[in-house]
């Protein structure tokens, strides 16, 4: 997956877009055409809002099911109004919080003879999880273990967390764990210059 440092500045400017418009207007903003075709093709994206450091908003499409500059929009309006765990986000916020934009590379079934294996297959500072079980399913972006110094097993361990399932889950046979890759760009500060994250 080609992502361009330039390609990542437009996607972080577009996401800070949308969400302003859709504050100021109420409506989801028309793209231009070059931007259209740019990212006309499928893939999973997530747009995270952070506030002086702490999480603020993050909503996105872990399957590469919708065209990425529709999902960008959809994910960024989302992170923004409909995170269940914040209030929306206000207008006048917006010069608070960084914008950061994740490209997600299909989601792959790790295979295991036995569950043990688990913490072998996932490397931390590449690898996001998505942790499915009988009651449903809960996604880490590849940034996660980073910001909070997890390991692999302990990174495993949240991700059964965040599906609602217990930390020691993943030893389960009956569990799907999936692995993706995340090409990452964030504002350095709100409204500012957008760099790729060496993860």
């Amino acid at each position: 997956m080609n992502i361009s440092d330039e390609d990542g500045q437009i996607l972080v400017k577009t996401a800070r877009l949308v969400v302003t418009e859709y504050l100021k207007e109420g409506k989801k903003v028309e793209l231009s055409k070059e931007i259209k075709s740019k990212f006309s093709y499928k893939s999973g994206v997530f747009v995270t809002l952070d506030k002086k450091e702490n999480l603020r908003g993050c909503i996105g499409f872990p399957m590469p099911d919708g065209i990425l500059h529709q999902s960008l929009i959809d994910a960024a309006i989302a992170s923004s109004t409909e995170d269940p765990r914040f209030s929306p986000v206000r207008l006048e916020e917006l010069n608070e919080i960084t914008f950061e934009v994740t490209i997600l590379t299909p989601p792959v079934e790790i295979k295991v003879k036995d569950t043990s294996e688990y913490p072998k297959m996932v490397k931390v500072g590449r690898d996001g999880l998505i942790m499915r079980w009988e009651f449903g399913s809960g996604l880490l972006l590849p940034q996660v273990p980073i910001e909070y110094g997890w390991n692999s097993e302990e990174f495993l361990g949240h991700a059964c967390e965040k599906a609602g399932a217990p930390s020691n889950y993943w030893k389960q046979k009956s569990v799907k764990i999936l692995k993706f890759e995340g090409i990452v760009f964030k504002e350095t500060e709100p409204n500012g210059q957008v760099k790729r994250l060496e993860l």
